[in-house]
């Protein structure tokens, strides 16, 4: 998208302003603050990478925030928000709350869903973390990290104890589990991130995971002492909260709250975890 796109559009890709006589809240003046060294305007979006998918176009975005005065990294697919590494709270605190559910060493970690890379990045951080296996649906997700397109991807892709698997988590699940060189290894940690919550699903195909028979399905990839951590954009879900308990000897949901730059108040989800 061209930089007239905060020119003519009816709302500013780059500050969410209405333009007033073709100026918006982050170009009072009709100066952009953004430009680059010299003066040469920067466009309010830049496209890093695209590509089609069987679930719609997915693209990786990046924009600089006047208000933060920093880049934004975004990821959509066909009309929807995946992610924004304005929000990276929560995605970061399920690999802490996942691992520290876990009271052994050397372990083996799984993570669902690469994204914007976060939770992996945190599992890393972790001394204890033996092994990272990072299980991810798209093919084009796991080639933005393999070219360094995100912060922090050079250091993820490059440490010794971190693997990149292209497969469908959820058939993992319901077949020989995670890694595909063992097949039928049990791990320790299991952190979950790619719906949006266990009642608003990417793809209609993720839906029976979240019933009593699907974790059923994940505990039996769990080696003793295992712990599942799954991230949820809403607020506790008592029924799914229930769900969990019925599989699992323990489930408990943490509310993790952050700062909301867009609103300037505070804004929360949900990390689940069970052992």
């Amino acid at each position: 998208m061209g930089d007239a796109a905060c020119w003519l559009d009816e709302v500013c890709d780059a500050c969410g302003s209405v333009p007033d006589a073709g100026r918006c809240r982050c170009r009072p003046t009709g100066v952009d603050p953004r430009a680059a060294p010299g003066g040469r305007p920067r466009s309010p979006i830049e496209q890093l990478a695209w590509a089609e998918t069987p679930r719609g176009v997915i693209n990786l975005r990046r924009r600089f925030d006047p208000t933060l005065g920093r880049d934004v990294h975004e990821v959509k697919l066909g009309d929807e928000f995946l992610m924004s590494s304005l929000f990276t709270v929560a995605e970061e605190e399920l690999a802490r709350l996942g691992l520290a559910a876990h009271d052994g060493d050397d372990l083996c970690v799984v993570v669902g869903g690469l994204g914007l890379g976060c939770t992996a990045r945190t599992a890393l951080e972790d001394e204890r973390t033996g092994e990272l296996l990072v299980v991810e649906a798209l093919p084009e997700v796991v080639s933005w990290h393999e070219q360094g397109l995100l912060p922090g991807a050079d250091e993820l892709v490059a440490d010794p104890r971190t693997r990149l698997v292209t497969g469908d988590f959820f058939a993992m699940v319901r077949g020989d589990g995670f890694d595909p060189d063992a097949a039928g290894r049990a791990v320790d940690v299991v952190l979950l991130d790619v719906d949006h919550t266990p009642g608003h699903v990417l793809h209609a195909s993720h839906a029976p995971f979240y019933t009593a028979e699907g974790l059923r399905g994940l505990r039996a990839h769990l080696a003793p002492g295992g712990v599942f951590a799954l991230w949820s954009d809403d607020p506790p879900d008592d029924g799914f909260l229930a769900t969990l308990d019925g599989v699992f000897d323990d489930a408990r949901a943490h509310v993790v709250a952050f700062p909301n730059p867009l609103t300037g108040g505070e804004a929360a989800n949900t990390v689940y975890v069970a052992r």
